[in-house]
Order: structure tokens, then C-alpha cells, then sequence
């Protein structure tokens, strides 16, 4: 008589608890194991070890339930529509609940996806009608009570341009696959099968999942994470390759532009030289990059072994456009090792239904964004010039930003959700960018490190490490804490003054640590006063609408409130272009006092404003007089090419 698949388990597990000569009380039948321990049959427990592995094994894979089976069509793709059908196989149970994300990884903000989905509607494999009733705001739930196989369709309305949207035209569809794809509720684990099918003006397919051997069009993913991070583009895009660090890599070029194939596939392999160089292998074996030109776009999002990027189609065609592309290939392909790979503990595995939380992603985006500029330098893109005007540029992000006063890092990362991708206003007082401070943080870290160690290793081994460490060794996401001790073992030092510039709010001494590299922080409008109102405006309709306004400035205590329409100064007509107030303004004296008639919900009011000295600062970094040979030794190496 056949065991049950259960029954080989509980021998196999007992044969296995036999080895270390005792017998477990989690062994349900004891008595297995009892027999298995005498001496008798000590003889056979290695062969039956073996038989009982591989008939639990072959039984496991023939209970394992089939991919659920995917196919995308597109019967109206002028209006903006993809055309799902979902195939769900070995259902028990008297209901099933499918569900679809309503975040995409690595953009850290619900975007509710659910919302673009019509026509949702569930059928037997005979075709038969299937009641299905939506129980939250991404699941539906179907009545399945002797069921075992089903079909679901549904429309996704996909008419949204970004690098991590989907849209669909006449011309292309991009496929942001946590806005196109269902799940089955606790399922995440099971394999899907893509097919798809392109609309019949359309003859090309990118995207990062492996392909099906022997069916056109057809693509595999291990489970739902993989699927859901491997976006599809589908349309007529201008492809071409490259094989760099010993991968195999597509671009995928969409919209059209001034770009240069040749030139971009050697300096594109070039970036991906030099990052896989920080980190000692590649992940991957294949990778693709979408890239959306438009007349005015950028951004990208980064995935598993692929990434989407947005341009300006002809921005190619200046140095600083093509070394900021370059700049933005870099990012993405840093995030191939640092977030998709070693990332926060709460990224990962990933609750797809809500917000996850985590206070690191200045480690997680401000270390990519130091690295993305610091790549275009170590290439020979970037001068060292250059490189130091982009983080010049970082600087005045942040402290030209009031906000950096107000909001710690660790903060804004975990607020991400809620405050740096829902901007307002008066985010410009409340809110500091993990991108650009995380990128002075890592800078300050790596300067520090090369210090400690005497130039014998920089922030570079700490991701190598971290990344060796965390997730290849235990395949798991890092705490605050375990971080910060794994960088601290290989720094040597102390970071206790790191993490307190990241756990509290405020300006850097930056040169505390520019000086161990011979430079030095220089602000250019130090002992200048520009007189300044306090206010950020545009015109609107005619009007000079006040857009946003300055924490501590004039206008901030004088009462000016955002949308107020600025009429006149000093009883002068106002401009919509702003040049008389502008006049006024400079004109003035720092603390005179100015009267400004606006108009708030169409009523008339003047307020008294006091003209105050600008706090915008203009940076540069210097080298110091007088620098060592240990200094000049170091920033060397931290500025090198490599």
C-alpha cells in the first residue's frame, strides 16, 4: 500500500533525526524512528536516506501547483488599454482572493493601481460564470466551492507617463508589471507565465524575464517578486547590445533622439565596468535597460536585472546631457547590488498591500546617488572639476533647503511615503532629500574611512562587504544597527558621528572630514547681502502668484501666504514677469520695511514686510593652503579614475 506524502515526510524526517543517533519529539510517530535507531537496521539508513529523499522531492514537485498563466493583449491600444487573462489552476477552497500590488518597489508611494482595472469578471474552465465581488480596494474576491481551474479577465486603463507607470498608445506599450498583473492572496511564491501578444504594428519585446524555450513570446518568472520587477516593453523600440563585466546587455531605445549607438554602447559599458568592479561580480545574466526618450523627461526606476530610464530624446546631443544620462545609467545600475540585492530589512520580502517602512533609505538611495556621480569620474567622464561642482550642487540642494533644519535623515526616509513623494508647498521648509544628503553623508563616510585606514580602503569595501554579508552569505535584509557595526568593523573607527548626523536635523561640518582629503567647503556668498523678500513666485494667467514661501524669511512673518496674488509694492503696480518687485526689492535695505497689496480669495489686503538678508548659498570646494603629502595622497585616491 502507497505512504501518503505526509507519512514520507515523517519517515524522512526521522531517518534524518536518526543520523544524530536520537529520536525528536517533533517525529509524530516515534516509533518510526525507534525502529530506525536499532541496530539491526542501521544498515540501511543510508540507502533508505536516499530513496526517501528523492521520493519526497518527486512528491513535492507533483504537488506543487502549476504557474499561473498569464496573457496580454491589446485590442485598443489608441484608447490606453492592455487586455489580461489570468489562468488559475489547482484552486481549493469555497473562495479564492487575488489582488493586485498598489505600490511599485523602489518608488515609495502608494499609487493605488487597483484604480486603472475595469471589466474584472471570473469564469470555470467551461466557461461558466464565476460570482466575484471586490472586498477591499485591491481584491477580489471569487466564489470557487468545487472548482479547480479558472480564467479571470480584466482591462487595465494604462495612460500614465513615468518610469514607473504603465502606459499604453498607438505606438508602444510599457508594462509596469505591479500595475498589470494579479496575484493570488499568500501565492507570492508560485511561478507565472507570461504570453504576450503584440498588437500587429508592433514587432519587438524587452524585458529582464527569461524567455520560454520553444514558445514565441513567452516569458517565465520563478514567483511574483521576480514578475513584479521585471517591467515589459512592447512595441517598435531601437534595440542594440553590449557585453560588459562578462553579461550580456540590451537597450532598448523608445521615442526616437539624437543618441549615438556606438558611443553609448562603449560608455555605457563602461559605467557597468566600474560598478561591477566595487562589488566583484554581476548578479545577473542578461540585463536590460529601457530607456523612454521624450521631449522633456527623466528619471528611472530600478528592477532586478533591468531598469527603465526617462530622457530628453535630444539631449544627447550636449556634454551635459550625455554625462548626465550617464550619470542616471549609473545610478540605476548601482541599485543592481545596493537595494534590489543588500537592502533594509523592511524591503523585503515585500507587502505589496501597504506602505513598508524603513528609516535607511539614505543608505539605500543617498549611497547610490554619491556613487552614480562618483562613477562618471572614476570612467573619466567627469573631471575632477566637474565631479566637485556635482557635489557642490548637492550642497546647496540641502542647504539651501530650510527643511534640512527641521527633518533628519532617517525621518525622511521613513516618511518617504507620506512626505518626499506627496511634495506641497511648504515642503520646502519641512522636508530634506535622502538623495542628496545621503549622498553628502556617504561622501563624509568615505572620506572618513580613508582616513581611518590610511587610504587602504574606502566606502567601496563597505558595500562589498555589506553586500557579501547580508545577502549572499545570510540572505537577509540589514538593521540599522547591523550596518553600522559591519561598516565600523571594516573602517576600524568609530561612525557614532555619522549616524548622529543622520539621526538628527541640521547642517554637516563638512569640513571636519574635507579636511583629512586637503579641501575645503566654501560658501561664495559668505559676507554678501542681497536684500530678499522671502517668496518664490510664477506667473499664472497674468498674475504674480506667490508659489511658495521662505521659513524664517520676511515674507514667512509678514504674514504672505502661498496663492496670494502679489498686486502692488509701495503702492507701484506689480508686473507678472515680478522685474518691479524685483526692483523694489534690490533696491531696498536689509530691514526696511516694504507694504505689498495682494489678494487672497479675491479680497484686498496690505501687509508690512520686512526685506531681510538672502540665506542662499552658493558653494564651492576648495583645496586647502598648505595641504599635506598625507592630505594630497588621499584625495588622490578619493578623486582618482580607476
Amino acid at each position: 500500500m502507497p505512504y501518503s506524502f505526509a507519512t514520507l515526510l515523517m519517515l524522512k524526517a526521522a531517518v534524518i533525526d536518526s543520523k544524530a543517533n536520537r529520536c525528536s519529539d517533533a517525529i509524530v510517530n516515534y516509533y518510526l524512528c525507534s525502529l530506525i535507531l536499532s541496530p539491526m537496521n542501521k544498515i540501511f539508513i543510508k540507502l533508505l536516506s536516499f530513496l526517501l529523499i528523492m521520493v519526497t522531492t518527486s512528491s513535492a514537485e507533483a504537488f506543487a501547483p502549476s504557474p499561473i498563466r498569464f496573457e496580454v493583449s491589446f485590442r485598443e491600444p489608441q484608447a490606453h488599454y492592455a487586455d489580461i487573462k489570468m489562468e488559475i489552476d489547482d484552486v481549493n477552497g469555497d473562495y479564492l482572493d487575488v489582488k493586485m500590488p498598489v505600490w511599485a518597489p523602489g518608488s515609495y508611494l502608494v499609487r493605488e493601481f487597483p484604480k486603472n482595472v475595469e471589466g474584472f469578471e471570473a469564469k470555470d474552465a467551461n466557461g461558466k460564470a464565476l460570482v466575484s465581488k471586490k472586498v477591499t480596494k485591491n481584491t477580489w474576491r471569487i466564489s470557487t466551492k468545487g472548482v479547480r481551474d479558472l480564467i479571470v479577465n480584466y482591462r487595465v486603463y494604462a495612460f500614465e507617463v513615468s518610469v514607473r507607470t504603465s502606459f499604453v498608445d498607438a505606438s508602444h506599450a510599457f508594462l509596469s508589471p505591479t500595475g498589470i498583473f494579479m496575484y493570488v492572496d499568500n501565492q507570492i511564491n508560485r511561478s507565472a507565465e507570461v504570453l504576450v501578444n503584440p498588437h500587429p504594428s508592433w514587432n519587438k519585446i524587452s524585458t529582464g524575464l527569461k524567455e520560454k524555450e520553444g514558445h514565441a513570446n513567452t516569458y517565465l518568472a520563478a514567483n511574483f517578486d521576480i514578475l513584479f520587477d521585471a517591467p515589459i516593453e512592447v512595441g517598435n523600440q531601437d534595440v542594440f547590445h553590449f557585453t560588459a563585466a562578462g553579461v550580456p546587455h540590451e537597450v532598448a531605445m523608445v521615442g526616437g533622439g539624437n543618441y549615438n549607438k556606438e558611443r553609448l554602447s562603449k560608455d555605457m559599458a563602461k559605467i557597468v565596468e566600474s560598478a561591477t568592479k566595487i562589488f566583484g561580480e554581476s548578479p545577473n545574466d542578461k540585463y536590460v535597460f529601457i530607456v523612454h526618450n521624450y521631449h522633456a523627461g527623466g528619471g528611472g526606476l530600478e528592477h532586478l536585472n533591468s531598469t527603465v530610464l526617462g530622457a530628453s530624446r535630444f539631449s544627447y546631443g550636449t556634454e551635459n546631457g550625455y554625462k548626465s544620462f550617464l550619470g542616471l545609467v549609473a545610478h540605476e545600475y548601482f541599485h543592481l547590488w545596493n537595494i534590489k540585492r543588500l537592502r533594509p530589512e523592511a524591503l523585503g520580502p515585500f507587502n505589496y498591500d501597504e506602505e513598508n517602512y524603513t528609516t535607511n533609505l539614505w543608505i539605500g538611495e543617498g549611497f547610490t546617488a554619491y556613487y552614480d556621480n562618483l562613477l562618471v569620474r572614476r570612467t573619466g567622464f567627469y573631471t575632477e572639476d566637474l565631479y566637485l561642482q556635482s557635489l557642490a550642487a548637492d550642497v546647496a540642494a540641502v542647504e539651501n533647503r530650510p527643511g534640512n533644519q527641521i527633518q533628519s535623515l532617517s525621518e525622511s526616509s521613513f516618511d518617504a511615503w507620506i512626505k518626499y513623494y506627496r511634495p506641497d508647498e511648504n515642503s520646502l521648509n519641512s522636508v530634506v532629500s535622502y538623495y542628496n544628503k545621503g549622498a553628502l553623508i556617504a561622501m563624509m563616510t568615505d572620506i572618513k574611512i580613508l582616513h581611518a585606514t590610511k587610504g587602504a580602503k574606502r566606502l567601496d569595501d563597505v558595500m562589498r562587504e555589506a553586500y557579501n554579508t547580508f545577502y549572499k552569505e545570510k540572505g537577509l535584509g540589514y538593521s540599522d544597527a547591523a550596518f553600522k557595526a559591519l561598516a565600523e568593523k571594516v573602517a576600524g573607527t568609530s561612525l557614532d558621528d555619522i549616524y548622529d548626523l543622520v539621526n538628527h536635523a541640521g547642517s554637516p561640518d563638512y569640513n571636519k572630514y574635507l579636511q583629512f582629503v586637503g579641501m575645503e567647503l566654501v560658501n561664495l556668498n559668505a559676507g554678501y547681502e542681497t536684500p530678499d523678500l522671502g517668496v518664490k513666485t510664477a506667473a499664472s494667467e497674468g498674475k504674480l502668484i506667490v508659489q511658495s514661501v521662505v521659513r524664517g524669511g520676511g515674507a514667512w512673518d509678514g504674514g504672505i501666504n502661498v496663492k496670494d496674488e502679489l498686486i502692488a509694492i509701495n503702492g507701484y503696480r506689480i508686473d507678472a514677469a515680478a522685474k518691479e518687485l524685483d526692483r523694489v526689492i534690490q533696491a531696498s535695505k536689509i530691514g526696511d520695511s516694504v507694504n505689498i497689496l495682494i489678494s487672497r480669495d479675491g479680497m484686498l489686503k496690505e501687509l508690512s514686510v520686512q526685506v531681510r538678508a538672502s540665506k542662499t548659498g552658493k558653494y564651492a570646494f576648495m583645496p586647502i593652503e598648505n595641504a599635506t603629502a598625507e592630505q594630497q595622497q588621499l584625495r588622490e585616491k578619493w578623486l582618482a579614475e580607476q
